[in-house]
């Protein structure tokens, strides 16, 4: 591996270790929630309306994992950092899988 690999590797293993900031800071100052991950619901009370777009495919994603947690909002916050960290190592690693794919595919393809 590269120098610059590593520094990228490094920096995104930093962010997902930080990812639970999310979780933890809005807990300290007794807010409702991380800043933009918003329903329909709470974006309607603050905005007034809810855009007709955000309206019409709000439903149509899904997550595997509800709140990027195992237990969901319930579970214990030490569970759900681990949860958020979690999910940020196997996004990485997920989307550095599918990068390595394609350009393996399209590299063999350019020969």
């Amino acid at each position: 591996m590269k120098g610059f690999q590593k520094k990228l590797w490094f920096g995104l293993l930093i962010m997902a270790l930080l990812s639970p900031l999310g979780i933890v800071i809005p807990r300290l100052f007794n807010s409702d929630g991380a800043w933009g991950e918003w329903g329909t619901d709470k974006l309607g009370r603050l905005l007034g309306y809810v855009p007709e777009g955000l309206r019409k495919y709000a439903d149509f994603w899904k997550a595997p994992v509800s709140d990027y947690s195992i237990g969901g909002e319930g579970a214990p916050l030490s569970a759900r950092i681990f949860s958020y960290i979690g999910s940020g190592i196997l996004g990485i690693f997920l989307v550095g899988l599918a990068v390595y794919l394609i350009s393996r595919l399209l590299g063999k393809h350019g020969k």
